[in-house]
C-alpha cells in the first residue's frame, strides 16, 4: 500500500513501505512540482517496482528550505538577460537534509541539457546502483556554485530543452524501474529491447499481431512458419536492416566489439549493394 508522508510544508516522500531508511535503491527526486510523479508511481506495471520497495522513490520540494514568507527558489540573474535561476542556498540546504537521512553519501544528478545523453548503458547502471539524488531543474537553471560544489553528474535526454527536469527524471526512473526483477511479466522482456547487450545492441525488429491481414497488409509468411530457426533468422536480419538504415553508428559499435558474425556482415554487405542499386536507379 502506498504511503505518504509529509517531512515539511511541501514535501512529499512516495515509498512501497513505511517510510523508513532504505536498504536497497533509493531515489530521492528534489523537484518543485512533486504532484507530476503521482501517475507515474501508481500507474502501468512498473508501479510494481516501486510498490514493493524495490525502487524507493521519495519527493521532496526545495521550497521547504527556502526562507521568507513566499519560500523563494529562484532570482534574477546576475549579468541580466531573460528568465530566472535556481538559487543555491535552498538547494544546498535540501540535498544535506537527504544526504543526513541516507545511510551512505549518494551520488547527486542534475538533469541539464549540458549533460551526457542517457542510454542503455547509463540505465543499466543505475539500475545495479544504490540511487541517486535527481535534480530536477526549472526556469533558466541552476547557480553554477551549487553544480560545481554539490552535482557528480549530469544527464540530458538528447538535444532539446523542456521546461523542467521532471520528464527527464521520469523518463530514468521508468528505465530503471522496468528492469527489476518481477516487474515485467516475462523476465526476458527487457533482454529483448533495442539497445540491450543481449541483441549485441542493435535496434529491435518489426512485431505484429492478430489479425493476420489488416488494412490489405499482412503478416510476414516467416512469422506464420512456425519454423523457429528461419524466425530467428528473419529477426536478426531485420535488426540489422533497421540498424544500419536508422542509426549506422550502432553497427559500427557492435563490429569494434566483435558483436557481428561472418553471416551479419554478409547481411550487411547485401543491404550496402542494394541500397546503393536503389541510389543509381533513383538518380538515373
Amino acid at each position: 500500500m502506498w504511503t505518504r508522508s509529509i517531512s515539511q510544508a511541501d514535501a512529499f516522500w512516495w515509498t512501497g513501505s513505511p517510510i523508513t531508511e532504505s536498504h536497497g535503491m533509493r531515489f530521492d527526486v528534489v523537484t518543485l512540482f512533486p504532484e507530476l510523479f503521482a501517475p507515474l508511481l501508481t500507474s502501468g506495471i512498473t508501479r510494481r517496482a516501486y510498490e514493493s520497495g524495490q525502487v524507493d522513490v521519495r519527493l521532496v520540494n526545495p521550497r521547504d528550505f527556502a526562507d521568507g514568507n513566499y519560500r523563494r527558489v529562484d532570482d534574477r540573474p546576475f549579468g541580466g538577460g531573460p528568465g530566472m535561476v535556481m538559487m543555491a542556498e535552498p538547494l544546498a540546504q535540501c540535498l544535506d537534509s537527504i544526504q543526513a537521512q541516507r545511510s551512505e553519501i549518494a551520488p547527486v544528478v542534475l538533469f541539464s541539457p549540458v549533460g551526457k545523453p542517457l542510454d542503455h548503458a547509463d540505465v543499466m547502471r543505475w539500475s545495479d546502483s544504490a540511487g541517486a539524488i535527481l535534480i530536477c531543474g526549472r526556469y533558466e537553471g541552476v547557480d553554477q556554485r551549487l553544480v560545481d560544489t554539490r552535482v557528480t553528474e549530469q544527464i540530458s535526454l538528447g538535444d532539446f530543452v523542456l521546461s523542467g527536469g521532471e520528464i527527464a527524471a521520469m523518463a530514468l526512473l521508468d528505465a530503471v524501474a522496468r528492469l527489476q526483477p518481477g516487474v515485467l511479466n516475462a523476465a526476458e522482456s527487457h533482454e529483448q529491447d533495442s539497445f540491450n547487450p543481449t541483441l549485441d545492441g542493435l535496434l529491435d525488429c518489426p512485431h505484429y499481431t492478430r489479425p493476420e491481414t489488416w488494412a490489405g497488409l499482412g503478416v510476414p509468411d516467416v512469422l506464420l512458419s512456425g519454423h523457429h530457426a528461419q524466425i530467428e533468422r528473419w529477426r536478426r536480419e531485420q535488426r540489422l536492416a533497421i540498424t544500419l538504415r536508422q542509426r549506422p553508428d550502432l553497427i559500427q559499435a557492435a563490429r569494434m566489439q566483435g558483436r557481428l558474425s561472418a553471416a551479419d556482415e554478409a547481411v550487411l554487405t547485401r543491404l550496402l549493394n542494394e541500397r546503393q542499386v536503389g541510389d543509381h536507379r533513383s538518380s538515373g
